[in-house]
């Protein structure tokens, strides 16, 4: 069976652009020298380079962005289209933690750096569509430009998409897609959702203080590591019994520091942790319930709080048409059997700053070996990804921009 004759198990005509198998070995060696080169948030210099190389080869004008890390790149004259265009977006960064994969070729080179979220993945998936469709466009058959977006700190609250949009990056654009590798489905199926897929994610860093005193008088003074466990354990429960549940509005902790000596009362103690949500309009009331939530607690225990409470990003909210349009595409490529619904995470993404201007979508990208019941979770430090993965993709991408063109 030719490759042509496997992305179109329709039996009907297939759509050009499926990958090539010598630009498939090229995009797997090139996500495995990312892999090995990890760069977190807004220092991504060398993956940036990389990037804008491969694409000025196959001919094509990328810019960098005015931040110095991330890139934009039209296949065609975008602003001489006349009409919406479709754009593609990928993050770039990685995130700070260390690659303890052992028997793996191209395991991080740098200490505790690794690219645990697949962002390689979504990377190379980005660069793979663009310089089939710059192929395509060659030969006359791209019926619409395509704007590509590689966009930097997406692991950075709130997020380097702010400052993409900011240099232009939907200029122009209609509608955008993206995919995030999914560990929990197979590697050349897609998870889709239309509305909610992601959630959103506010970070919370909090400081108590008081008098502090001896272990053996509590009374006489502010008993700080109390009040900072009651914070811990009585916050979140005030928080949820101050919205609908249905909204799952959620403090989770995930740093507490106080103390030096067992029989000294401190005088301050940090707690930092986040604020997620499901729905959009909590999100949007959590800032007051939370800060509300912990200036009671503290208080009930004499304690002078002060919180930072920073802002991250809302849901990414999938819009119907464009989801409908990843599906199709993902039809075309592989069949019905290609596509699979999937639940709303509880995980951020600043995919959502884009929709909050554009109607967009993001697919879940499937990257557990077929068979493989062992989940390599994200944010892990052995997290890795079926590299078959990068196929579907690519032919996914390729497909959404030939249809896209043709429904509207």
């Amino acid at each position: 069976m030719s490759r042509e004759s496997e992305a179109d198990p329709s039996g009907e005509k297939a759509l050009p652009g499926v990958l090539p198998e010598v630009l498939r070995a090229e995009l797997v060696a090139f996500r495995r020298d990312l892999h090995m080169h990890p760069e977190l948030g807004n220092q991504e210099f060398r993956t940036t380079a990389a990037i804008k190389a491969r694409l000025e080869k196959a001919g094509l004008e990328p810019r960098v962005l005015a931040v110095g890390t991330g890139l934009i790149c039209d296949i065609g004259n975008v602003a001489a289209a006349g009409v919406p265009v479709l754009a593609m977006r990928a993050d770039i960064d990685a995130l700070p933690i260390p690659d303890t994969k052992t028997e793996c070729a191209y395991r991080s080179t740098v200490p505790d750096r690794a690219h645990a979220c697949g962002h390689d993945v979504h990377t190379t998936v980005v660069l793979g569509a663009g310089l089939v469709l710059a192929e395509l466009h060659s030969r006359g058959l791209l019926p619409r430009p395509v704007r590509l977006i590689f966009q930097p700190a997406e692991e950075v609250l709130p997020g380097g998409a702010a400052d993409a949009i900011e240099d232009g990056a939907l200029d122009g654009v209609g509608r955008i897609i993206a995919v995030h590798c999914d560990p929990r489905v197979d590697a050349g199926r897609i998870g889709l959702r239309e509305g909610a897929i992601t959630s959103a994610c506010d970070r919370l860093e909090i400081s108590l203080d008081g008098p502090g005193g001896h272990t053996a008088r509590p009374h006489l003074t502010t008993d700080l590591v109390t009040a900072a466990a009651r914070v811990v354990t009585d916050v979140p429960a005030l928080v949820g019994r101050r919205v609908d549940t249905r909204a799952g509005l959620a403090v989770t902790w995930g740093r507490i520091e106080s103390g030096h000596a067992p029989n000294v009362i401190p005088q301050h103690a940090e707690l930092s942790g986040t604020v997620r949500c499901l729905d959009i309009e909590a999100w949007r009331q959590a800032p007051d319930i939370v800060v509300a939530a912990i200036d009671e607690v503290a208080n009930l225990h004499r304690a002078k709080s002060e919180i930072n409470y920073v802002r991250g990003v809302p849901p990414v909210v999938n819009d119907g048409d464009v989801t409908d349009l990843l599906r199709d595409a993902m039809v075309a490529r592989r069949g019905e059997s290609g596509v699979e619904g999937t639940e709303q995470s509880l995980g951020g993404e600043d995919f959502s700053w884009y929709l909050e201007r554009v109607p967009g979508a993001m697919a879940r990208l499937g990257v557990r070996p077929p068979g493989e019941r062992t989940v390599r979770d994200l944010h892990q430090g052995d997290f890795d990804a079926d590299e078959s993965a990068i196929t579907a993709g690519v032919e996914l991408f390729t497909a959404a921009a030939l249809l896209d063109a043709s429904t509207r």
